[in-house]
């Protein structure tokens, strides 16, 4: 992974979403496609929607990671992305707009995530500063 943070922790957390996206279809086979309440996968509540979007999330870290350019957007703003979800979830549990099925779990894992990511994604891997040239001195 070539020692990059940003790469490294893109396919982890990829590996990870899509895996959980995978897992939540067994649990939610019988959930509607949007249902405002899911079904827990351990303790996050999801339903098919949640699951696409995990799968989507994952796709994207894990393409994301194949170079330090790419992890670093793609963390960055799905870091972004997150810490949207995460505060505007704070007000859709229990409501009829939450068509995610968000819980207060996911609340905490989508600012958690946010933080990994956004933390890795705008300070890891920054290339050094170019060389300046100073007027009117010679090497």
């Amino acid at each position: 992974m070539s020692q990059s943070p940003n790469r490294l922790i893109g396919a982890i957390f990829g590996i990870v979403y899509l895996l959980v996206g995978v897992a939540g279809f067994f649990v939610t086979t019988n959930v509607a496609f949007a249902a405002t309440a899911g079904k827990p996968l351990v303790v996050f509540d999801v339903n098919p929607l949640h699951n696409i979007v995990h799968l989507l999330v994952g796709a994207a870290l894990l393409i994301g990671s194949f170079t330090v350019r790419s992890a670093k957007a793609v963390n960055a703003t799905v870091g972004g992305v997150y810490l949207l979800v995460g505060i505007v979830g704070l007000f859709l549990v229990g409501s009829s707009a939450n068509i995610l099925a968000l819980n207060g779990a996911d609340n905490v894992l989508h600012f958690a995530s946010a933080i990994l990511l956004l933390g890795v994604g705008l300070s890891a891997d920054r290339s050094p500063a170019p060389a300046r040239a100073t007027a009117g001195r010679t090497p």
